[in-house]
C-alpha cells in the first residue's frame, strides 16, 4: 500500500460512511469514518519513507496501530497538532471528538446518531476539520 492508495481509501471510506449515515446505519458510518481518518494520518507517515529504501522496522511496527494519537506521534505531527489546537478553538473541539475513535467500535451494537454526526463534522469541516488539517501534511 502506498500514499496514493491511502489517499484513495480516505475518499472511499468517507463516501461509504456518508451513505451509511444518510441511511441510518450509524455503527457502520462511525467505524468507517475512523478508518478514513486513520488512513489520512498514515498518508502523512508515508512522507517518512523513501522509494526503494529498506523499511525502517520501528517505523513500520509503530505504524501498525489504529490509535489516532499514537499515529500522529509516528507521523511527527504532535507539535503541529498542539499549535493548531492553540490557534483554532473549533479545530481543538473537532480533535477532541475525533481522537476518541477506536477500531473496537466495530463491536458496538449501538452508536448514537448525534455521536456519528458530530464525528463526521469534526473530520469533514472545511475550515477546522481534522482531515482538512491533515491534508496540509500530505
Amino acid at each position: 500500500m502506498n500514499k496514493t492508495d491511502l489517499q484513495i481509501l480516505v475518499d472511499i471510506r468517507l463516501k461509504e460512511a456518508n451513505v451509511l449515515l444518510k441511511n441510518g446505519c450509524y455503527q457502520g458510518a462511525y467505524y468507517l469514518l475512523g478508518y478514513a481518518l486513520e488512513c489520512a494520518v498514515k498518508v502523512c507517515i508515508t512522507k517518512q519513507v523513501r522509494e526503494n529504501d529498506f523499511p525502517n522496522k520501528p517505523l513500520a511496527i509503530a505504524s501498525h496501530t489504529h490509535n489516532l494519537s499514537n499515529l500522529l506521534k509516528v507521523a511527527g505531527l504532535t507539535n503541529e497538532l498542539s499549535n493548531q489546537k492553540n490557534q483554532d478553538e473549533d479545530f481543538k473541539l473537532n480533535w477532541a471528538v475525533a481522537k476518541d475513535w477506536s477500531e473496537t467500535a466495530r463491536y458496538a451494537p449501538v452508536i448514537a446518531e448525534t455521536k456519528v454526526r458530530d464525528f463526521f463534522e469534526a473530520i469533514t469541516d472545511d475550515q477546522s476539520g481534522v482531515l482538512q488539517w491533515l491534508k496540509n501534511w500530505w
